[in-house]
């Protein structure tokens, strides 16, 4: 008996071991994807602003449809949420918008931020990353994530804000197509977190 309990206890341990291991591997694997995310995607984030005449309320609400990385970025914030519940899940979707209309304030304004085109791509490797990680940090560190990247968001569609026919109304829809998706990556992960015990909401965030 003696020698069973110190087997079983040598095969947890083992197992333990192992299952650490793998976990390492990914997490390196993730932070590896993102380093070279960053080097690659920069560019293609450039294109977020974009170029020419807007039109008024339609052309603001389709643009986030429309841009697949903020599109994703802000699905990832609702399902996020979801994913860590209690007040996340109202907390992180509202302020994103609030942060966001302060960053395209600035943009409006001519003010000189550096660096939003990074931030922008980060937004959507680090949330993927936060979510297939399952990562569930204090409340506060994620609301200053969320704000950095609400901040990048909204400087980069602030500079295009004045190509606009009718920017107050671009805004306006800008803003409401944003909380549509923020409700849609909200819905899909609390419906997602009922089924295997969450490991669909992890494979949806490497997936992003």
């Amino acid at each position: 008996n003696a020698n069973r309990t110190v087997d079983v206890k040598t095969n947890m341990t083992i197992r333990l071991t192992q299952t650490n291991g793998r976990l390492k591997i990914r997490t390196v694997g993730l932070m590896l994807t993102i380093i070279s995310g960053v080097c690659i995607i920069p560019q293609g984030a450039s294109a977020h602003i974009i170029q020419g005449a807007q039109g008024g309320f339609g052309s603001g609400f389709e643009h986030p449809l429309t841009g697949a990385d903020h599109f994703l970025a802000m699905f990832a914030v609702g399902l996020w949420g979801a994913q860590m519940g209690g007040r996340l899940v109202w907390t992180l979707p509202v302020t994103f918008p609030l942060i966001m209309i302060v960053g395209g304030m600035a943009g409006m304004l001519g003010w000189s931020l550096s660096g939003t085109e990074i931030g922008i791509a980060l937004s959507i490797l680090t949330l993927g990353l936060a979510i297939a990680l399952a990562w569930h940090p204090a409340e506060w560190m994620a609301l200053c994530l969320i704000a950095f990247f609400a901040l990048c968001h909204g400087y980069a569609h602030g500079v295009e804000l004045p190509l606009a026919a009718d920017p107050a109304d671009y805004a306006i829809g800008f803003v409401v197509a944003t909380g549509m998706i923020h409700l849609t990556g909200i819905g899909v992960g609390l419906a997602l977190n009922k089924s295997m015990g969450g490991r669909l909401t992890r494979l949806l965030g490497a997936l992003i």
